[in-house]
């Protein structure tokens, strides 16, 4: 098959969509595809040279809609060479144009919400939920009811997306995400360049610097466990997308626990990888996460988890007795943190070998290439 995907960037300091997209185009390619991406991004983004697809930058999109001119009649010209499109992500103008060139036409396309119809957005932003009504009966509601397949990452992004709007119409296909197998790597890249980490014991957070990542909740719930185990240290590894870094490290000193949180930056490569390989555990108080590829990451690095059941594969990970699993709140983050730090050696082991198995069973990216091609053949 030849594959298009459309994406509005693939600059990964945004977020999981784009790495979402680089994984699974590469593993179809693999398979024996042609796939191809088309984003709006600038012919001399940065992050250009991170895959060997074809990629075709057609122009950065105005404003937060992302509305690009030339996307359409590109699309038009080329759009006809594909048997397959795939939509990434809502609300930006990328879906609707992919709405006005292929609905009723003979190629079919699909869209990936990647979490974009959870309910959260609705409490949580009310007001711009509000404006979104104003555009969802004739745009997002029909990019979506006139799709091939609309594809949720797991049954739980699935269930929540019938919530947050009553007039909703669409096909529904379930594909999880997945990640390559963790590098081989040892733990000493990662000490070479946090020395201060080489003879602590540390809670890994990988992810980007938000609020609605719960970054801090774990602050204040690490605070509190933390006299507990004077040798445990927390370790935030992200880029820190909304300017909050010098607040949490203001809240980690007024906490106490100033000295034993360290902020590493985002992690890339072998780096990252050498990260989870040193980390004892790995910890996701999310507030809101559809997928959470880090998760994936972190169980392929036979690192159990702490998740909020606002990670939405939280019940994969409950299932498969590879971490624990709490409410997205104060109390809840420190419940993850205490059962953790009670969990026997023995008992470390084995989830540690549940996580590996979790990860082989249902996020390894080979494995869901095999599942969204199923999908689209």
């Amino acid at each position: 098959m030849r594959i298009l995907q459309i994406a509005q960037t693939l600059d990964l300091r945004t977020g999981g969509v784009a790495r979402a997209v680089v994984l699974l185009s590469e593993a179809i390619a693999q398979a024996g595809h042609a796939v191809e991406i088309v984003t709006l991004d600038s012919p001399a983004a940065e992050w250009r040279g991170t895959t060997s697809l074809k990629v075709h930058s057609v122009g950065t999109g105005r404003g937060g809609y992302g509305y690009a001119r030339s996307l359409l009649p590109w699309l038009r010209k080329y759009g006809g060479n594909f048997d397959r499109v795939i939509v990434n992500g809502l609300w930006q103008y990328s879906s609707f144009a992919a709405w006005r060139r292929y609905a009723g036409s003979e190629i079919p396309y699909y869209v990936f919400p990647h979490g974009m119809l959870d309910p959260w957005f609705k409490r949580t932003y009310p007001f711009k939920h509000l404006k979104k009504w104003l555009y969802w009966p004739w745009g997002e509601f029909r990019v979506l009811r006139d799709a091939r397949a609309v594809i949720f990452t797991s049954e739980e992004e699935r269930r929540q997306a019938r919530e947050s709007f009553w007039l909703y119409h669409c096909r529904e296909k379930i594909s999880p995400l997945g990640v390559e197998a963790s590098e081989v790597v040892s733990s000493e890249e990662f000490f070479a360049r946090f020395p201060d980490l080489r003879e602590k014991r540390f809670m890994l957070f990988l992810g980007r610097l938000h609020p609605k990542k719960g970054c801090d909740l774990l602050i204040d719930a690490f605070a509190r466990v933390a006299p507990n185990d004077p040798s445990l240290a927390l370790v935030l590894a992200g880029p820190d997308q909304t300017a909050w870094q010098s607040e949490l490290r203001s809240r980690a000193s007024q906490t106490g626990v100033g000295e034993r949180v360290h902020f590493t930056g985002m992690l890339e490569g072998s780096l990252k990888w050498a990260a989870l390989k040193a980390a004892e555990v790995f910890v996701l108080p999310s507030h809101q996460e559809n997928f959470a590829l880090s998760v994936a990451e972190a169980l392929a690095s036979e690192v159990p988890v702490l998740v909020s059941d606002r990670v939405n594969i939280w019940r994969e990970i409950d299932a498969d007795k590879a971490g624990y699993v709490e409410h997205d709140d104060l109390a809840g983050t420190e419940r993850l943190l205490e059962r953790w730090m009670a969990t026997s050696p023995e008992a470390r082991k084995t989830m540690r070998a549940n996580a590996r198995r979790c990860f082989e069973q249902r996020f390894e990216i080979y494995r869901a290439a095999e599942t969204l091609l199923r999908i689209l053949e």
